[in-house]
């Protein structure tokens, strides 16, 4: 992407968001607002491909961009699906296997050193009065990673990273976004769904693929992706813990909107943007 410019005149320097704020990510089927918070879940995304994933992946991603306590993390290996916030990155990773298990390693480092820093102030979860940045992970198609690239070992410690970020970095303010067009059970086991706060299951061929995301038995209750329209890109049925499906249209964004967010985003970045000794600019300090 090309560098970014000042924005015009007239323009309020600094977003005013925050990852402990709500997130809009679309209404629901009686047209009301569905927000949801991030800053202490994770969310799955799964479905057919064409189904909106992306469209989520990108409303999050802008919002995240424009936080000014979020710091990104982007894997995506067409490149193309969050290639647009390149440059409000800290990290993006593209059909690069080793590259991504550098970055995760880097990401579990950060979370075990924040939970020491947590236990030596005897506190059990990063709060907005830290002064730490949430750093929001968007991963974009995880059969990629775990499954078609790279050497059966290589994806073995993919998933184990993966999860071991799903599991533990919620409290230590590094929370997982993650899709995939494949919601199969090698491709997301039951111990590793459960582990995420929001699930969107996007339209799905089968009861079973949409179960995978939403839970064991939901589509037998008349909650199941297989009732959505092709032709209804964005609809899904979101979940949260403890809850009920909900059924939901995500909010879209064009390329030229995500465009202008992402200039701006990055514009308003720049004073603060760090550099790693590895040119990556990601931070890796004590507590990131």
């Amino acid at each position: 992407m090309a560098t970014a410019t000042a924005p015009t005149a007239g323009i309020p320097v600094g977003p005013g968001l925050s990852m402990f704020d709500p997130i809009f990510v679309g209404i629901d089927e009686f047209g009301q607002p569905v927000y949801i918070t991030l800053a202490y879940r994770n969310l799955l995304a799964g479905g057919e491909p064409g189904g909106g994933k992306s469209g989520l992946l990108n409303t999050i991603a802008a919002h995240a961009a424009l936080s000014a306590d979020s710091r990104l993390v982007l894997l995506d290996g067409k490149l193309v699906e969050l290639g647009q916030w390149e440059d409000c990155a800290d990290a993006f990773i593209g059909p690069d296997i080793t590259a991504a298990l550098g970055v995760l390693r880097r990401l579990q480092q950060v979370m075990n050193n924040r939970y020491a820093w947590l236990r030596a102030h005897g506190r059990r979860k990063v709060t907005a009065l830290d002064g730490l940045s949430v750093i929001t992970v968007l991963v974009d198609e995880i059969a990629f990673y775990s499954a078609t690239i790279g050497s059966k070992q290589e994806q073995e410690e993919f998933v184990a990273l993966l999860r071991d970020l799903v599991a533990r970095g919620r409290a230590a303010g590094i929370p997982v976004v993650a899709a995939t067009q494949r919601p199969s059970f090698d491709i997301i086991p039951t111990s590793l769904r459960d582990l995420f706060g929001y699930r969107a299951a996007f339209r799905c061929t089968t009861p079973n693929s949409s179960n995978i995301v939403l839970g064991h038995g939901w589509a037998e209750q008349g909650y199941t992706a297989t009732d959505i329209a092709p032709t209804n890109q964005g609809a899904a049925y979101l979940i949260a813990e403890g809850g009920t499906p909900r059924r939901i249209k995500v909010a879209y964004l064009t390329d030229a909107q995500i465009a202008g967010i992402a200039d701006y985003a990055a514009w308003t970045r720049r004073p603060t943007r760090l550099s790693a000794p590895t040119g990556s600019r990601l931070d890796w300090g004590t507590a990131a």
